[in-house]
């Protein structure tokens, strides 16, 4: 695939429309698991919150709260639903942005689901492997409507998996993109941003998972499933 390098627009000047509070097939904030995630961070319901701190909770809520794991993976319909993925406690990108957009839905902050194509220096020879080199298409963040403004966030790699790997783990204080992470601990290139592939108001399904498909076909162990394995062993320097 040839990819361009460009320097992503961290502003979006729409303004949010209903649809954009909406329960979808994919951000069901409708259903108990995100109802559930939604009461744990904000146990009164942020009465008295901001909207920037009810943002800032659910945030640290999925990116600690549920496990960043590539491998075993579910990629089915129903398996990138937010309900789903809280019910495992696990998923990777793709799956932790829908979280995260449901359960901002859920409590009135407009949101938006975030693709684009980056390059990972730091991933495994495993993963590697797997996904054909360092280039990982699709890779997933939200966009929330916060003070006027649209904000990206990257609820994405848990604090335990940046310690492993020692990055330091992406904060977000509701006003500034927090997009990924450039460098590790001792300084080396981590991840680079070189293709927008959009926002969206809802998962386009096929096109994303046709994509990360078509890019990485040894990702996957059966058509909807990615081969097993952990990054914790991963980290850990396990060949199995």
């Amino acid at each position: 695939m040839s990819v361009q390098a460009v320097n992503p627009d961290t502003t979006n000047p729409d303004l949010p429309h209903p649809g954009l509070l909406a329960v979808t097939e994919f951000l069901d904030h409708d259903r108990e698991p995100v109802r559930d995630l939604v009461r744990k961070a904000l146990p009164d319901g942020g009465r008295g919150l901001t909207d920037v701190e009810r943002a800032q909770a659910l945030y640290y809520a999925v990116r600690d709260g549920i496990l960043y794991e590539v491998y075993g993976a579910d990629l089915s319909r129903d398996g990138l639903k937010a309900s789903s993925t809280i019910r495992r406690g696990t998923g990777f990108c793709v799956h932790k942005s829908i979280v995260y957009a449901a359960a901002a839905r859920s409590v009135g902050i407009p949101s938006r689901i975030y693709y684009g194509d980056v390059r990972n220096h730091l991933a495994s020879p495993k993963l590697e492997e797997l996904m054909g080199g360092n280039i990982f298409t699709y890779h997933s963040l939200t966009t929330v409507f916060l003070d006027g403004r649209w904000v990206r966030a990257t609820p994405v790699f848990n604090k335990v998996l940046c310690k492993l790997y020692r990055i330091k783990p992406l904060d977000f204080d509701g006003r500034t993109d927090s997009m990924y992470h450039p460098y590790d601990e001792e300084g080396r290139r981590h991840m680079e941003f070189l293709r927008e592939h959009g926002e969206f108001d809802d998962v386009p399904y096929d096109r994303v998972v046709d994509g990360i498909r078509a890019n990485h076909p040894r990702l996957f162990a059966s058509r909807n499933t990615t081969a097993r394995g952990s990054l914790v062993a991963d980290a850990q320097g396990d060949p199995s």
